[in-house]
């Protein structure tokens, strides 16, 4: 069977969604067993996400083959349940360089080389290519940006180029904004006139609101678009993100869009179904509550630890809870003493320390793990977080006063987490990194890295230059810290842990790999010890939370 295509589009304005769009379309595919895979295009010239700020472009996802990708790559494997290659991202630096690397080896002798058609046609081949080599049904592309970007308009004239030789189908996301109660339809008809303007005519019209859209608003929508009131999907604000398959199949967009396709409208796969359904029911009526803290630098914004946050939430909902994330900015904790630190932390069930880079921030971090170490509170690091928990056991456990990384002080006393020495030399930032999958073996079948993953074998992703420096595991070991798991050929220090609580460290981002209704082994212990220090300690201390320089985490979730 030829491929077919589904093309989402967003107008009006970014972070409407298109990423949990495009997760949930291809869900619902999925569901009717058909193959379907994504595909992501962004208008950057980076060739990849690797060098870019999170703050910026939010987090940067890493897939088993090595590949730097959107954030978005994280939501389409968690709804998939697929692991996914680079070749499914193309960015404005890959098809640029591709372009220009041809025109340098002769591919366009004579030619006077243009956006179009060689750029547009090069972009095309790349789709069609990644189609027929993975033998699917439906490729679901996601357009970064939105409509009148000049940084996508190349690209989306070549969907409309895709369309006059392919099936493809028109999603286009726009945003419904509310004045005086009244919900305004003019920003998208104007929108939806561009899109026309550049050849390309929607098939459905995916309309995100804080509530509902009204009879009304669909009336006029339809009038102005050609569109039958039916395509018009309301695309409302919900509880979870995993909600958006359901609320689409509630309103036939399924069965329009598979007869749209041209697609044989088989039978769902019911169990599936069923067994999504209630992964999604665990997350929105969980039975308890947890408190996390997670204490990062890169805290001023939703998406820089997405993976970090849907973690937590597919472990807590295995054991009917629901995580409040306070996302505490740790150069806020710089400064504190204890007193000051065991104020602001007092009040949660576990500490995350997440990855990152730099300097700024990195003792506040510092002072969180040892607050989590002797208050024996549940603790989770996360690349970074091992090395930071390192640094911290060195100095306060093994007095090895001025004990540091390299990466924050390049004449450090003693240098415990250093630079990998394959990374010392390079000149190239982009993708030089260890990246991409990696085997791990867990030394002890009594250590919390076994209990939780119930395996001596396992493999996470990692991103990271800097490890833990070989000369000083024997002094770390013989104060008490438990190095678990380690590179098959015992090179690399891959897990440590504490000898008491619940204290453990992992050089990968086991967050990459997490699923609803399948969590991170590491994630799923945290949580469960997290709630276990729950029923232990006095809960009247809960109104410790609120201090003078943080807000309590209930409303940050």
């Amino acid at each position: 069977m030829q491929t077919r295509f589904v093309v989402v589009l967003g107008s009006l304005m970014s972070g409407l969604g298109k990423g949990v769009v495009t997760s949930s379309i291809l869900k619902l595919l999925d569901l009717y067993n058909y193959r379907a895979l994504p595909l992501k295009f962004d208008g950057y010239l980076n060739m990849d996400a690797g060098t870019m700020n999170p703050y910026q472009h939010g987090e940067v996802f890493v897939l088993n083959d090595r590949s730097e990708v959107d954030m978005d790559f994280g939501m389409y494997e968690r709804f998939l349940g697929r692991d996914l290659t680079g070749d499914l991202s193309i960015t404005g630096g890959k098809i640029f360089s591709k372009v220009i690397s041809k025109e340098r080896t002769g591919d366009y002798l004579g030619e006077d080389v243009q956006i179009i058609p060689h750029l547009t046609g090069e972009i095309v081949r790349w789709i069609e290519n990644v189609s027929e080599e993975k033998k699917i049904d439906v490729l679901v592309i996601e357009v970064g940006g939105t409509v009148g970007d000049l940084e996508n308009g190349y690209f989306i004239e070549a969907m409309r180029q895709l369309a006059l030789k392919r099936k493809v189908v028109f999603v286009n996301l726009t945003y419904l904004p509310t004045n005086s109660g009244e919900q305004k339809t003019k920003p998208t008809q104007l929108a939806f006139r561009t899109l026309m303007q550049l050849g390309i005519r929607p098939d459905f019209l995916v309309c995100r609101c804080s509530g509902r859209i009204k009879e009304k608003t669909k009336e006029k929508l339809a009038l102005f678009t050609n569109l039958t009131q039916e395509r018009i999907i309301n695309d409302s604000n919900t509880k979870s993100i995993y909600e958006l398959p359901l609320q689409l199949l509630a309103q036939n967009f399924d069965k329009m869009l598979l007869k749209d396709l041209g697609l044989e409208e088989r039978g769902m796969d019911n169990a599936a179904l069923e067994k999504f359904r209630g992964n999604v029911d665990k997350i929105l009526n969980p039975a308890k509550t947890i408190n996390i803290a997670a204490v990062g630098k890169y805290t001023g914004t939703d998406d820089t630890y997405v993976s970090v946050k849907e973690a937590v939430v597919h472990a807590a909902a295995i054991f009917g809870a629901r995580p409040n994330i306070a996302w505490l900015d740790s150069s806020g904790l710089d400064d504190l003493d204890d007193e000051g630190i065991a104020k602001v932390l007092s009040g949660f069930d576990g500490i995350i320390v997440p990855g990152g880079f730099g300097k700024r921030g990195v003792e506040g971090k510092i002072k969180a793990i040892k607050y989590a170490r002797l208050g024996k509170v549940p603790y989770l690091g996360l690349c970074l977080g091992l090395q930071l928990m390192v640094i911290e056991f060195a100095r306060n456990v093994c007095g090895l006063d001025g004990a540091n990384s390299t990466e924050f002080d390049g004449n450090a006393k003693h240098n415990v987490v250093d630079l990998m020495p394959e990374q010392r030399g390079l000149k190239e930032k982009g993708g030089s990194m260890r990246l991409g999958s990696y085997a791990c073996v867990i030394r002890n079948a009594g250590t919390m890295a076994f209990k939780a993953y119930q395996s001596s074998n396992i493999e996470e992703r990692h991103r990271h230059r800097y490890e833990l420096n070989n000369e000083y595991r024997k002094v770390l070991q013989d104060n008490g810290l438990v190095i678990s798991g380690v590179s098959p050929d015992d090179s690399l220090v891959e897990i440590v842990e504490w000898g008491e609580g619940f204290g453990i460290g992992t050089q990968a981002h086991p967050e990459f790999k997490s699923r609803p209704g399948s969590p991170s082994p590491l994630f799923k212990s945290f949580v469960s010890a997290c709630m276990s220090f729950q029923e232990r300690k006095d809960l009247s201390s809960a109104a410790a939370w609120r201090t003078p320089a943080f807000e309590e985490p209930a409303s940050l979730t």
